[in-house]
C-alpha cells in the first residue's frame, strides 16, 4: 500500500468516527422526543399497507433529518417516514434511517423499540447507531473498529452448534420441523428488527433472520453492529446486503457467529423452499 493510499484510510477511518459521534448525539436527543409520546397514547395512522405510523415517528423524523443534514448537506437522505428522493442514488454517503424501529411495539408500550441511524457510504454502512430510550441502551459501531455499548466492546456469541441455540424470528417460520431436528429455541419475538439483529451483535441470542421485504432502514445499522462485533449479516446466499440502490427490499436475512451462519442458512433455506411448497410457489 503506498502512502497516498494509507492516508485515505486514515481519513476515511476519521470521517467514519466523526459520523458516529454525529448520530449517536442526534439518536440521544431524537429519543427525548420519542419519549414525550410512549405509553402517552400517541395519535396514529395506518400507511399503505396496513403498518402503523404515529406523531413520534414523524416528529423523530423532522428533527433527524434537520439536524443531521445540517451537520452534512452533501449526504444523501433514506428514511422509512420521507418521501424517497432519488437524488440520494447520486450520494457516495447517505443517512439511512428508521426514527422508531418497533412502532406496533411503541403503541403497545413495548420498550423494545429504536432509534435506527446509519451512514451508508459506497453501498455498506460505516458509522451506526441504535438507541433504545425507554431501556436507556446506545449501541453503536465504527467501520473497522467495533461496536459498542456504554464504552465496552460488544462481541458474538461463540456457540458454533445449532443445538439449543437462542434464535429470534418470526414465530410462524419456527412451526417447521426442521428446527426440532437441532433443538433450537425460539427467543421472545421482538417488535423492532434492528434491535432482534443487535441482539445478536450483544450475544443476547445466538442468531436471529428475518423474512424476506425489510427496508434498508430497518438494516443498515444493525448490520454493522453484527458485523462489528464479530458475526455475519447476510442473505441466504450468504453475501451481506447492499444499499442505497433503487431497491429497497430484501430477501431472507440471517445473522450470527461465522461459525454459526452457515448451518443457519442451510436450515433457513430449507424452511423457505417447505414455505414456498406449501404456498404452492415453485422456484
Amino acid at each position: 500500500m503506498d502512502q497516498s493510499d494509507t492516508q485515505i484510510s486514515v481519513d476515511e477511518t476519521e470521517r467514519n468516527r466523526a459520523d458516529r459521534v454525529l448520530v449517536a448525539e442526534a439518536a440521544r436527543r431524537a429519543g427525548t422526543l420519542a419519549m414525550r409520546h410512549f405509553r402517552h397514547d400517541p395519535e396514529n395512522w395506518s400507511k399503505a399497507g396496513g403498518s402503523p405510523v404515529c406523531v413520534a415517528d414523524m416528529e423523530v423524523d423532522a428533527f433527524l433529518r434537520e439536524t443531521l443534514l445540517a451537520a452534512r448537506p452533501e449526504y444523501g437522505w433514506l428514511s422509512e417516514e420521507t418521501a424517497d428522493n432519488p437524488r440520494r442514488l447520486e450520494c457516495r454517503s447517505v443517512f439511512v434511517v428508521d426514527p422508531i424501529d418497533g412502532t406496533r411495539g411503541f403503541l403497545a408500550g413495548d420498550p423494545h423499540w429504536c432509534i435506527s441511524i446509519a451512514v451508508v457510504r459506497d453501498g455498506r454502512p460505516s458509522a451506526a447507531v441504535l438507541f433504545a430510550p425507554a431501556l436507556d441502551r446506545l449501541m453503536t459501531a465504527t467501520l473497522g473498529e467495533g461496536a459498542s455499548e456504554a464504552g465496552e466492546k460488544i462481541t458474538v456469541a461463540s456457540r458454533h452448534s445449532l443445538n439449543d441455540c437462542a434464535i429470534a424470528g418470526p414465530n410462524s417460520w419456527f412451526k417447521s420441523e426442521l428446527w426440532r431436528e437441532h433443538s433450537v429455541r425460539p427467543s421472545r419475538y421482538l417488535p423492532s428488527l434492528a434491535w432482534r439483529f443487535a441482539s445478536v451483535a450483544d450475544a443476547s441470542f445466538d442468531a436471529a433472520f428475518a423474512r424476506p421485504r425489510a427496508h434498508d432502514w430497518d438494516l443498515a445499522a444493525c448490520d454493522l453492529l453484527v458485523h462489528e462485533a464479530g458475526g455475519r449479516l447476510t442473505a441466504l446466499d450468504g453475501r451481506p446486503p447492499v444499499y442505497n440502490r433503487a431497491e429497497l427490499r430484501h430477501g431472507t436475512l440471517a445473522a450470527a457467529n461465522p461459525g454459526l451462519q452457515d448451518k443457519l442458512l442451510a436450515v433457513l433455506r430449507r424452511v423457505e423452499e417447505e414455505r414456498a411448497a406449501r404456498a404452492g410457489i415453485s422456484h
